[in-house]
C-alpha cells in the first residue's frame, strides 16, 4: 500500500521517466518489461491524424494530454493570425461595422485604426494588436459582428504571434478544409466579392478563381451563376466585367422602372442598426413600467431676456447661447432639493439609489437614430461650461463619435422635442433612470393678468414622465413648481447657485 501510494502521488521521478502501473503485489520490472510496457500501452494509444496533433492516452492515469508534433507558434500557418473583435463595452454582444480604414494587402503597424464599429452604446475605433499586412478581411460594412468573432486576418512576424499553451490544445479543433465546404479560409477574395456570392446563394468555394494565385473575382462569380443558372438576365452575362457598384444600380433601377410601369410597389426591409436598436430594446422594456404624466405651461419671457443679455455679453469665440444651458442648471437647482427624481430603481432588489451626481441627459436626433448623451455633475457646472459641454456633445452626436462615457450613467433625460415643432409631447422613461421631462416649442400666447388686463407671454408647456413606482404624483408637481421658478425668475437662480 506504502507503495501505491508513492506511486499515485509521483508518477515522474528525477531519473528516467517511467509509467508503470501501481500495484503491490507486482515485482520490480526489468528494463525489458519496460520495453514491453510502452510497447503494449502507449505505442497503441496514440494515432497521429493529417493534422499533426496526436492524443497520449495512458491507461493508468486519469487525464488526457495533447500535443502537437509543429511548435505552438507554428499552429498559425505562416504567421497568420485572426484579429477578433474585442469586448467594447459591458454588456455589448455584438457591433455593427461602419467602415474600413484598410484594405487586403495593406502594410498595419501596431495600434493603427483598422475599422470603425458601432454598439448600443457608442461608436468605437478598432485597432491593431500587430504590426503586419492585411491577409483577408472577413466582413463588409452593414454586418452584424459578435464579440470574439473574427474581423480579418494578419499576416505577421512569427515572433507577434501568440504562444498557445498545451490547456488551450485541449479545447483545439482543427477544422477539416476539405470535408467543410463552408471553410473561405482558403479562397481569395475581397468581402464585396463574398457579398455578391452570398446573395446569389453561391458557395465561393465551389468558384474556380481566374485572378492572381487563384483569387476569386466578381467576373468569376456572375459567370459561374450564370453557367449554373442562378442568373438568367443576359445582361448580367454581358456586363460581368463591369464594375459591380454599377451593376448593383442598374438591377435595382430596372427593379424600379418595371415596378412604375406596372403600377406595383415592391415594400422595402430596412434592418435597424446602432442607436436604432437599442431603441428597439429600451423602449420596449420601458413600456412595461407604469408611468405617471404631469403637464405644466411655464413663462419664458425672463429667461429669453436673460439669454439675449448672454449674447450680446459674449466673450468667447464661436460660442453661441440659447436657452437649454440655463434650462439644465435650473433642472439642477431643482433636483437638490428633491433628489428622489434624480435616482435610479433597483427592480431585482426593490430599492431605490439617489445618485449623486446631477448627470442631466440631452435627447439628440441625429442621423444615425436617437441618442442620448448627458452632461456630467451639472451642479458643479457655470452656465458657460454647461453650453461648451453641451456644444461639444451636439458635435460628438452629429460625426457619430460619442464614447461609451458620453453617453452612459445618466440620472434623469430632458428631450427638447420643441427645437422640431410640438407644443409637448408624452416621454418615456429611460431605464433605469425615474423621470424624463419632454419640453415643447417656446410660443407668444395671450394671457390675462391679475387686473383683467391681456398681455403676450413666451409659453412653453413641459411634460414630466415619471416611473410611478417610485415617484407619486405630488412629488412630481412639486418637483415642476421649484424647477418653475426657478426658469420664471432667474434671479433666484443666480441667488442660490453656488
Amino acid at each position: 500500500m506504502i507503495g501505491r501510494r508513492i506511486l499515485l502521488k509521483k508518477v515522474w521521478n528525477n531519473g528516467r521517466r517511467w509509467l508503470v502501473p501501481s500495484s503491490s503485489l507486482s515485482p520490480v520490472p526489468t528494463t525489458a518489461d519496460y520495453k514491453r510496457h510502452f510497447s503494449t500501452h502507449i505505442m497503441a494509444a496514440f494515432s497521429l491524424p493529417r493534422n499533426n496533433q496526436f492524443t497520449l492516452k495512458i491507461p493508468y492515469m486519469e487525464n488526457i494530454c495533447k500535443f502537437s508534433s509543429n511548435a505552438a507558434a507554428d499552429l498559425h500557418t505562416n504567421g497568420i493570425v485572426d484579429v477578433p473583435l474585442a469586448q467594447t463595452g459591458e454588456g455589448i454582444a455584438e457591433c455593427e461595422l461602419l467602415k474600413w480604414f484598410i484594405q487586403e494587402g495593406d502594410e498595419v503597424e501596431e495600434f493603427q485604426p483598422l475599422c470603425e464599429v458601432q454598439s448600443d452604446k457608442a461608436t468605437i475605433e478598432i485597432t491593431s494588436r500587430y504590426k503586419g499586412s492585411v491577409a483577408q478581411v472577413l466582413h463588409v460594412p452593414g454586418s452584424i459582428v459578435k464579440v470574439g468573432e473574427t474581423l480579418l486576418k494578419m499576416a505577421v512576424e512569427d515572433t507577434q504571434v501568440p504562444l498557445v499553451t498545451l490547456s488551450n490544445l485541449e479545447n483545439e479543433k482543427q477544422p477539416d478544409i476539405k470535408s467543410n465546404k463552408d471553410f473561405t479560409g482558403g479562397v481569395l477574395s475581397t468581402p464585396a466579392v463574398r457579398n455578391l456570392a452570398k446573395e446569389h446563394g453561391i458557395n465561393i468555394n465551389d468558384v474556380q478563381g481566374s485572378g492572381k494565385d487563384g483569387r476569386v473575382l466578381k467576373e468569376d462569380v456572375l459567370k459561374y451563376a450564370t453557367q449554373e443558372g442562378i442568373i438568367k438576365d443576359p445582361l448580367v452575362t454581358a456586363t460581368a466585367t463591369a464594375d459591380l457598384g454599377q451593376l448593383l444600380h442598374r438591377e435595382k433601377s430596372s427593379l424600379l422602372e418595371s415596378a412604375q410601369v406596372s403600377g406595383h410597389y415592391e415594400d422595402t426591409i430596412v434592418p435597424l442598426r446602432g442607436f436604432q436598436r437599442t431603441m428597439v430594446k429600451t423602449m420596449s422594456m420601458a413600456a412595461k413600467v407604469p408611468h405617471f404624466h404631469y403637464v405644466e405651461e411655464i413663462d419664458c419671457d425672463a429667461l429669453a431676456e436673460l439669454k439675449a443679455s448672454f449674447q450680446t455679453n459674449n466673450m468667447e469665440p464661436g460660442i453661441k447661447f440659447t436657452f437649454l444651458p440655463v434650462l439644465i442648471k435650473s433642472l439642477s437647482m431643482a433636483l437638490s432639493k428633491y433628489p428622489m427624481v434624480n435616482s435610479c430603481f433597483n427592480e431585482e432588489s426593490v430599492e431605490v439609489i439617489l445618485r449623486g451626481s446631477h448627470n442631466i441627459g440631452i435627447a439628440m436626433a441625429t442621423p444615425n437614430g436617437l441618442v442620448v448623451p448627458n452632461i456630467k455633475n451639472v451642479q458643479s457646472l457655470s452656465i458657460l461650461e454647461i453650453t461648451k459641454e453641451l456644444s461639444r456633445l451636439q458635435q460628438l452626436s452629429l460625426d457619430n463619435k460619442l464614447s461609451p462615457a458620453d453617453i452612459s450613467g445618466g440620472t434623469i433625460t430632458l428631450s427638447n422635442i420643441g427645437a422640431i415643432g410640438g407644443k409637448f409631447g408624452a416621454p418615456i422613461v429611460n431605464l433605469p433612470e425615474v423621470a424624463i421631462i419632454a419640453m415643447g416649442r417656446i410660443q407668444k400666447l395671450p394671457r390675462v393678468a391679475d387686473d383683467g388686463d391681456v398681455y403676450s407671454a413666451s409659453i412653453m408647456t413641459v411634460n414630466i414622465g415619471a416611473d410611478h413606482r417610485v415617484l407619486d404624483g405630488a412629488t412630481v408637481a412639486r418637483f415642476c413648481n421649484e424647477w418653475k421658478r426657478f426658469i420664471e425668475k432667474p434671479e433666484l437662480l443666480m441667488l442660490h447657485m453656488k
